[in-house]
């Protein structure tokens, strides 16, 4: 049971359920002033009210998700794992449904009427999933990190102090100190056992619950952390419970889980199936598959052309300047330390803005973007580069985070150290894709512009959010230096590699050693790098990886539909925004909204012009 809300930090970083929250141990800016939002529409309004039954349905279950983003009520609650968990979660959404269909029913506006769409499939989806992963898979929860990531969320310097100080509440909660509650710890060995004599279901793979294992301190040394830098009083009696409990978890985990789980990562076909569309692939995985050889054989064609262009404009020494993975090595000798990262990101970050703005790629905040590197801890539950989404309810002014790792957990216990984002070459891609144009843009346009709960919250996919974020990238390149260019064509080589390999090791085409070997020899990542993507496609998220290539590709096509129909009217100013304005819409219903509801009023927009205001036409010319 995975509530869609949640799959915003999946998608958004290296997949894990609840790991969603912003790291405490980093300094970030105060909250911004907001800007000026756009007045929420009628309908916009009407829309909220109704999702707030699905939100209220869902957030029973998963509430540590729905506090993240801003949903009062939820602050000092935690997952529910009581028995019979699926059952009542399945019974509640069953519930939502017929009170979200009543309202269909009568509902007269078109755009409200879309919203509850949303909201019943994205109901259908949930318990679909529900339904497929209790008939599969045995139940093993990574408890330790479930309860670092939620307190995670509450103990930010984003997190008004008011709603910090309930992050007491909701640790009591996860150790059993709170009244009508038991442990987490507790609850999680309870759901494993009780179906462990069923020998059809599926165990946890050996590889995640090795890496969870290793993990076990880091979170608990991360949570002290978050108390003793906010200060939180009174907390001690449950952190000890905490360090024993989950110290104990892992105990049980390494005697009785480690022992049976199974080598073959592989989902089953029809759980596999069902993740691709959860995340908003809607193809077959082998023609997905064929679409990105393709993709990835051109990019890497037009590596090769750049890096000797690249090569002689930095004065790189490499035998063969074709070579692209020996020119990006050599680009990686200039590292950055970690204590420089901030400030060196910064430069570009504050370079893009103006571009961004010059060239009329999409309207921009006029405040600056918040980056900072990731903690250890956050590291260990995230260990990619991703964006931490802004409060979408009740936001005074608060900003999403870029976050930067620069280490990724080994489970042997030796943290493996990232040498793919700490020089200046890759600085441009990276910010371009968190940041501005893409995640941080797309994330802070659904509060600034009145987007509803619905289309930003329930129509959530990855391919929308993954598939923007590369666009982003794309639109960027043109203006970037030389070796900033070369990255970003080596990220585009991963994200064709990501759609070629989660499948491939899904569906037993290839093997985690094969997989990798493309990663480090024909993409150039690091050791790191390419361990952080093989658990991705293996085990923290099958079938998420193919969604960036996936997503770019649809709004490519969207664009050139868009061009021809418009021809000269074709503005990249409007038509972006206009992609913005539509939330987490899927490809179908973004293509739907931009062929009947943006084009049409361009081309009318346009005879209207035509009607006595030749002279003016002729002015601008």
């Amino acid at each position: 049971m995975k509530p869609l809300v949640l799959a915003v930090a999946l998608a958004l970083s290296a997949p894990a359920l609840l790991a969603y929250a912003p790291a405490a141990a980093a300094q970030t800016a105060p909250a911004a002033k907001p800007a000026a939002a756009k007045a929420v529409p009628a309908w916009v309004a009407k829309s909220d009210e109704y999702t707030r039954i699905l939100i209220k349905a869902q957030a029973d279950f998963a509430p540590e998700g729905f506090s993240f983003f801003g949903i009062p009520g939820y602050d000092d609650k935690v997952t529910d794992l009581k028995p019979e968990v699926g059952q009542r979660f399945r019974a509640a959404m069953a519930k939502a449904k017929t009170e979200l269909q009543d309202k269909l029913a009568s509902e007269r506006d078109a755009d409200v009427r879309q919203d509850l769409q949303i909201l019943i499939g994205s109901i259908d989806n949930t318990v679909e999933g529900s339904e497929l992963n209790e008939k599969l898979m045995l139940p093993w929860f990574d408890a330790p990190q479930t309860v670092f990531s939620g307190l995670n969320g509450l103990l930010s310097d984003q997190t008004p102090p008011e709603r910090r100080a309930l992050a007491l509440a909701r640790l009591q909660a996860y150790v059993g100190q709170a009244p009508g509650s038991t442990p987490l710890t507790q609850l999680a060995r309870e759901r494993y056992e009780e179906r462990l004599s069923d020998r059809a279901l599926l165990q946890p793979t050996k590889l995640e619950v090795e890496q969870a294992l290793a993990n076990v301190g880091t979170y608990v040394e991360g949570i002290r952390k978050l108390f003793k830098k906010y200060d939180i009083q009174g907390a001690e009696p449950a952190l000890k419970a905490m360090q024993t409990q989950l110290t104990d978890y892992g105990k049980w985990t390494r005697a009785k889980v480690l022992p049976k789980a199974r080598t073959d990562a592989r989902l089953p076909p029809e759980l596999y199936a069902y993740q691709l569309k959860q995340f908003g692939i809607d193809v077959d995985p082998q023609l997905l598959i064929r679409r990105a050889q393709v993709e990835f054989m051109e990019t890497r064609a037009a590596m090769r052309q750049l890096a000797p262009q690249v090569a002689q404009a930095k004065g790189l020494k490499v035998a063969d300047p074709h070579d692209y993975v020996a020119v990006i090595r050599a680009l990686k000798r200039d590292t950055i330390a970690n204590d420089q990262l901030e400030s060196r990101y910064r430069k570009v970050i504050d370079a893009i803005d103006p571009i961004i703005r010059a060239e009329r790629i999409v309207d921009v905040p006029q405040r600056p973007l918040v980056m900072r590197l990731g903690s250890d801890a956050e590291s260990a539950a995230q260990p990619a580069p991703h964006f931490l989404p802004a409060p979408l309810v009740g936001n005074t002014g608060q900003q999403g985070q870029f976050v930067l790792p620069v280490a990724v957990p080994n489970a042997g216990g030796k943290a493996l150290h990232y040498d793919d984002f700490n020089y200046e070459s890759a600085a441009w891609t990276l910010s371009a894709h968190e940041g501005r144009p893409g995640h941080e843009l797309q994330f802070t346009a659904m509060v600034e512009r009145g987007i509803s709960l619905a289309r930003s919250m329930f129509a959530f996919n990855s391919v929308n959010v993954e598939g923007w974020a590369l666009y982003a990238e794309a639109e960027m390149v043109p203006y970037e230096p030389l070796d900033g260019q070369l990255i970003a064509l080596q990220f585009r080589l991963l994200r064709a590699a990501r759609a070629i390999l989660d499948p491939m090791l899904n569906l037993g085409l290839t093997d985690r050693a094969s997989a990798g070997k493309v990663l480090t020899e024909q993409v150039g990542f690091s050791e790191a790098m390419t361990k952080q993507e093989l658990d991705r496609y293996m085990f923290n998220a099958p079938g998420q990886a193919g969604s960036y290539f996936y997503g770019y590709s649809r709004i490519l096509e969207l664009r050139m539909d868009t061009e021809l129909a418009l021809g000269d009217r074709f503005d990249r100013l409007s038509f972006n925004n206009f992609l913005l304005d539509q939330g987490l819409l899927p490809p179908a219903l973004l293509g739907k909204a931009v062929r009947e509801d943006y084009v049409p009023k361009l081309k009318g927009a346009e005879k209207g012009k035509g009607k006595g205001k030749s002279k003016s036409k002729s002015k601008n010319k």
